[in-house]
């Protein structure tokens, strides 16, 4: 599925702006600070979670506009989407459906959106707390219902933990029911990135060595044991809680394990270029993995992708995109960039504001 007609309202630097296009490669090409990763945000708020910049939804409508911001989409099979933000509730998110309310999980039932940005480049050496959202975001494009997991693991969570703060601990009887309902949604987050991993680890390992390095992917850290299994021991751990001041067991502590297979070497000491290109091709992969498992690739965002490729990489990548299929969004400062791009790639220049054909 494909987004046919953007249309963003009061959404960071876009007081109103409308772009249509379909399915295949669509280049944004403008200045640093144009507004072209605006963009691409939009796109990735068309599915649950705060997008690819995790921004707060306040901080996404205009700063000198009138409070509150819209995303809508038409996507190719005549489904309109929409989210945003009303002005006087701007951290409270609104979801409608061909018109209906929704909730923003809802959303993972029309579209799975992927990214790459600048910022995750350092996906492999920085927080596990980073790869762990970077795996959900890959699970949530095969499995929908792992956003509501998610949700509700932390949810409960976050009421342990307040519980266990209170003085003699809280309610024992509370305690167990959070710890049923974190049990519940843990263990089928857990089990979630596991077929996730093992399936895109297989895939990746069963491909030819070509321009883009292969990572071998693995779970670290806790793992799951099932849910019985979880259930007690958070009951078991409940004093080492109150003493760390959080919960020490559960998925919130799983780390993804990324080797570059060609070297046999931690991604984490291998060069920039091939961490880029690692990352490059986990999420190439994981397109082709949804394609298989649900029939419809994911929508990808890939911002400045080009940037620190060589022409050679450049050209190999476009055309394993356009001949994969599906949307792929991606900018860059100079249209150079994108010279070898095949025919049929839909061409826009970001101008403070304005979107242009070309």
């Amino acid at each position: 599925m494909a987004v046919t007609r953007l249309v963003l309202t009061d959404f960071r630097s876009y007081p109103q702006a409308v772009l249509g296009c379909g399915a295949g490669l669509v280049v944004l090409t403008g200045e640093n600070g144009a507004g072209k990763t605006n963009i691409l945000e939009a796109v990735s708020l068309l599915s649950p979670g705060r997008g690819l910049r995790g921004a707060p939804l306040s901080e996404m409508a205009r700063s000198d506009g009138p409070g509150g911001f819209a995303v809508a989409a038409r996507l190719d099979e005549d489904v309109e989407i929409g989210t945003g933000a009303l002005a006087s509730a701007p951290e409270r998110r609104q979801v409608r459906i061909n018109g209906a309310a929704a909730s923003a999980n809802a959303l993972s039932e029309w579209l799975a959106v992927l990214w790459l940005t600048p910022a995750m480049d350092r996906l492999f050496v920085d927080s596990a707390g980073g790869r762990r959202r970077f795996l959900d975001r890959l699970v949530l494009a095969l499995e929908p219902a792992h956003a509501v997991h998610a949700t509700r693991y932390e949810a409960a969570m976050r009421a342990r933990n307040r519980l266990l703060g209170e003085v003699g601990g809280g309610d024992p009887a509370w305690l167990a029911s959070l710890e049923a309902a974190m049990a519940e949604h843990g263990a089928a987050l857990a089990d979630a990135r596991a077929r996730t991993v093992t399936a895109l680890a297989r895939r990746l390992a069963d491909q030819p060595e070509g321009i883009f390095a292969r990572a071998g992917l693995a779970l670290e850290g806790w793992q799951a044991a099932g849910e019985a299994a979880f259930r007690a021991e958070l009951a078991a751990g409940r004093g080492r809680d109150i003493a760390a001041g959080r919960t020490l067991a559960g998925p919130h502590r799983s780390d993804l394990a990324v080797t570059h297979l060609g070297k046999g070497q931690p991604a984490a000491r291998a060069s920039t270029g091939e961490q880029k290109a690692l990352l490059l091709g986990i999420v190439l992969a994981h397109a082709d993995l949804v394609a298989d498992h649900i029939g419809r690739r994911p929508i990808l965002l890939l911002d400045e992708v080009a940037a620190h490729l060589d022409p050679l990489r450049r050209a190999a990548l476009f055309d394993r995109l356009a001949a994969a299929g599906g949307q792929v969004w991606m900018t860059g400062t100079e249209p150079a960039l994108f010279a070898s791009a095949p025919a049929g790639t839909q061409r826009f220049t970001i101008s403070h504001g304005a979107i242009l054909d070309g």
